[in-house]
C-alpha cells in the first residue's frame, strides 16, 4: 500500500496546557467524498493517488500516521465584544512538512464537539464547508493570502439547522492558526509567561528572525502589522468583504481565515454588506482597513507587558505600530490601484484620480470587478458603459496620465489585465454550485472551480454580474 505522505510534528502542544485540550474527531461511520485538491495534496508533498479514495482520512474515522489531534482555545473580540471562544467544531490533526520545509496545520473542520463547543453540536454542513473549499481557492488563485482546503466529505449523518442538512467535515490547511484572539485569551486568562510562552513560539513559527531581537515584541506587532495591511488592501482592490472581522478570525500570520459570510461585491457601493447578522455593517467594504486597525489594537493591547516594562511606555510604542499600519495600508492600497489603472510611477494626482473614479462608478452602480476590465480597452477607445458623458474628463485626465508613462498603451493593457481579474467567484455562480451540490451534482461546482483557478483570463460565461432580482444577497455565517 503506497504511503499517503505525511510528516507530522506538534509543537503547538508544547506550549502551557491552558492552549489545547487533546480532543479525538468523532468518527463518521460512511464518510463519502465530495471534492479533492489534488493540486494542493501535490504540494504538501501528499500521495494524491493514496488519499483521494481514503474519505476516511478526511473524516477522522481513522487518523493518519503521526497525527496526536487537539482542539485550541482562544478569545475574541465579535462584533466589539470580548468572549471566550475555541475550535468548538474543529480538531488540528498536526503540523504538516512539506517537502520545501514549510510547515503547515492540518485541521478537520465540523468533526465534532469539544470542550469550546459552547452548547453547539460542533459539526458542520456541506453547503458552508464548500463555500469555504471554493472562495479559499479563489483566494489562492488571485494571489491573496490565504488558508486553502485539502478535501471536503460527507459524514453520512443529517446536521439540524433548523432543517435537516447534510453533514460534512472540511479539511483545512494553514500556515499555522495562532489568531489576534489566541492572544486575546492568553491576556484574559493566562499569566505573563504564559503570554511569552506564545509569543515566542508566534516568533518561531513564522518570524523567525526576531527571535534574537532585543525588541522581538514590538517588532512581532510590526510585522503583524504589515501583514494585514497588505492583506485588507488586497482584500479591498478585488471587492471582496470578509463579513465577520472578529479578532478570532485574524491570523497573526496575515491568512485570510474562516469564509462564513463572505462575498465579493459587484455592483460598487462602499456601504456594501451582506452579512445577515451584520445589522449596523461594522464590517461593511468601506470599513475593513479601520477594523483591521481596531484589531490590531487588541493585539498590541495583550503584547504590552512583553513591550515594556513601563506601561506608558509600552502603549506609546504600540500606538506608534498602529499608525504605521494605517499608513502602510495607505500605500498598498494605492499602489494596487496604480497598478489596476496600467501605472507604474508616483504621481501626487493619483489618489484623486482613483477616488474620482470611484464616485463615478458608486454614482452610475457599476460592477466593480468588470469596470476595471473595461478600462483596459478605455484606454485606446472608449467601451460602454463608460461611455456616458459623465465619464469623459475622468477618462481625459487618465489617458493623460497614461501617455506620460508609455509610447506604447499596449504595455498599460497587458498590465492591467494582470492587476485586474475576470472572473471572481460571483455570489449567483457560488449559490448555484451548491444548490447543485446538494442534490449530488457536481459538475456545476467544478466547472466554477475550473474558471476560478484562472482569474486573469476572460470567460464571458463567469463574468456576468447577477440579475437584478438576485442583487439584494444575503450571506449567513454557516455552521
Amino acid at each position: 500500500m503506497p504511503t499517503e505522505g505525511w510528516n507530522f510534528e506538534h509543537t503547538y502542544a508544547e506550549l502551557p496546557q491552558m492552549f489545547y485540550c487533546n480532543q479525538r474527531p468523532a468518527a463518521p461511520r460512511a464518510p463519502q467524498m465530495v471534492v479533492f485538491n489534488h493540486t494542493l495534496a501535490g504540494s504538501l508533498g501528499l500521495n494524491p493517488g493514496a488519499l483521494e479514495d481514503s474519505p476516511e482520512v478526511f473524516a477522522g474515522s481513522v487518523l493518519p500516521q503521526g497525527a496526536s489531534p487537539i482542539s485550541q482555545a482562544y478569545a475574541g473580540y465579535q462584533f466589539g465584544h470580548f468572549a471566550m471562544l475555541g475550535d468548538g467544531r474543529a480538531v488540528l490533526l498536526g503540523e504538516h512538512s512539506a517537502p520545501d520545509s514549510r510547515k503547515f496545520d492540518i485541521q478537520l473542520k465540523g468533526s465534532g464537539r469539544t470542550p469550546y463547543s459552547r452548547g453547539g453540536d460542533g459539526l458542520a454542513a456541506l453547503s458552508p464547508m464548500l463555500r469555504e473549499y471554493i472562495i479559499s481557492e479563489a483566494m489562492f488563485a488571485l494571489g491573496i493570502p490565504t488558508t486553502r482546503s485539502l478535501a471536503v466529505v460527507l459524514t453520512g449523518s443529517n446536521v439540524n439547522r433548523g432543517e435537516a442538512l447534510q453533514g460534512a467535515i472540511l479539511t483545512r490547511v494553514a500556515s499555522s492558526h495562532i489568531r489576534v484572539g489566541t492572544f486575546d485569551y492568553a491576556s484574559a486568562y493566562g499569566s505573563k509567561e504564559d503570554l511569552q510562552a506564545l509569543a515566542d513560539y508566534s516568533i518561531l513559527r513564522h518570524f523567525p528572525r526576531l527571535a534574537g531581537e532585543k525588541s522581538k515584541y514590538l517588532l512581532l506587532l510590526r510585522e503583524v502589522c504589515r501583514r494585514q495591511a497588505s492583506l485588507i488592501a488586497k482584500w479591498q482592490l478585488v471587492g471582496f468583504i470578509h463579513g465577520v472581522m472578529n479578532t478570532d478570525n485574524m491570523t497573526i500570520s496575515g491568512e485570510t481565515i474562516d469564509y462564513g459570510p463572505c462575498a465579493f461585491m459587484d455592483t460598487y457601493s462602499p456601504d456594501t454588506v451582506f452579512s445577515s447578522i451584520d445589522t449596523y455593517g461594522r464590517y461593511a467594504y468601506k470599513n475593513q482597513p479601520a477594523i483591521g486597525a481596531w484589531n490590531l489594537s487588541r493585539f498590541a493591547q495583550s503584547l504590552l507587558p512583553l513591550i515594556d516594562e513601563n506601561q506608558d511606555r509600552a502603549i506609546e510604542l504600540a500606538e506608534a505600530e498602529i499608525s504605521g499600519y494605517l499608513e502602510l495600508y495607505d500605500e498598498f492600497w494605492l499602489a494596487g490601484m496604480r497598478a489596476k489603472l496600467g501605472l507604474v510611477s508616483e504621481s501626487g494626482e493619483d489618489l484623486q484620480l482613483v477616488t474620482e473614479l470611484l464616485g463615478l462608478m458608486e454614482m452610475h452602480k457599476l460592477d466593480y470587478t468588470n469596470t476595471f476590465r473595461w478600462l483596459a480597452l478605455a484606454g485606446r477607445e472608449a467601451k460602454a458603459p463608460l461611455e456616458v458623458a459623465e465619464f469623459a474628463p475622468w477618462l481625459e485626465k487618465w489617458r493623460s496620465r497614461l501617455s506620460r508613462e508609455y509610447r506604447n498603451l499596449e504595455h498599460a493593457v497587458e498590465l492591467m489585465k494582470k492587476h485586474n481579474p475576470a472572473v471572481i467567484p460571483r455570489n449567483h455562480r457560488v449559490e448555484e454550485a451548491l444548490a447543485a451540490a446538494e442534490h449530488d451534482d457536481l459538475t456545476v461546482m467544478q466547472s466554477l472551480l475550473s474558471a476560478l483557478i484562472k482569474p486573469y483570463e476572460d470567460s464571458e460565461a463567469y463574468s456576468s454580474p447577477p440579475e437584478d432580482t438576485l442583487r439584494e444577497y444575503k450571506t449567513f455565517c454557516g455552521t
